[in-house]
């Protein structure tokens, strides 16, 4: 058996192989939200209710993600299930690369700043770096378009906004607490590569 079937449409849409990844993104998911915990009630008892959901950035995207599985495992008949589904593809796809890749580039940050590596660094950045990658994996096998891309990049520079307009952005190292303004910089921009990431990535499956 080649390498290559290991990224073969045959391997990545076998149904067992969707449904190991999904129970697998699903349990990061929640694993993801309880990460959050903290974070999660210092905004509801100091921010308005509806700032919320603008707070647990990676576990969101990770959840995109999973549900974009089923849409892959049970192709729906309904026109308008097929367009919510293509709306939460295009964000799993889009969220997935941004945080995927901030995550890891926030954690070597902070070790360049002088914060102490830990073992959960280590899983943190294997994990997101799985969220980039299984996204850009799977673009070809999403049905969306560019409307729902649309919809997604809108979304994702929202979620910028609130984070650093309300201070609502995921708790950084405490090397970094003072590089906030670079940090809202950079996670602009990577969002904005992140959007054009996935673009051509999705340009290039509706070609292949």
């Amino acid at each position: 058996m080649s390498l290559s079937f290991f990224w073969s449409k045959e391997f990545l849409t076998n149904r067992y192989f969707l449904w190991l990844l999904f129970w697998c993104n699903a349990l990061g998911t929640v694993y993801g939200y309880i990460w959050y915990g903290d974070q999660l009630m210092d905004t509801l008892e100091k921010q308005p209710l509806w700032q919320i959901v603008f707070v647990p950035d990676s576990p969101t995207a990770s959840l995109f993600f999973t549900l974009s599985l089923l849409w892959i495992l049970y192709k729906p008949k309904s026109l308008w299930v097929n367009r919510i589904g293509h709306v939460i593809q295009a964000l799993a796809v889009v969220t997935s690369v941004k945080y995927g890749v901030w995550a890891i580039s926030i954690i070597f940050a902070g070790w360049s700043q002088g914060n102490a590596a830990a073992w959960q660094d280590w899983m943190l950045i294997a994990s997101h770096g799985a969220m980039a990658i299984e996204a850009l994996l799977y673009v070809r096998f999403f049905g969306f378009r560019w409307v729902a891309l649309l919809i997604a990049a809108l979304w994702t520079l929202l979620n910028d906004v609130m984070d650093y307009t309300y201070d609502i952005y995921p708790w950084l190292p405490y090397t970094l607490w003072d590089h906030v303004d670079l940090v809202r910089n950079f996670t602009v921009v990577l969002t904005l590569l992140s959007i054009l990431v996935s673009w051509l990535a999705l340009r290039q499956a509706k070609r292949s």
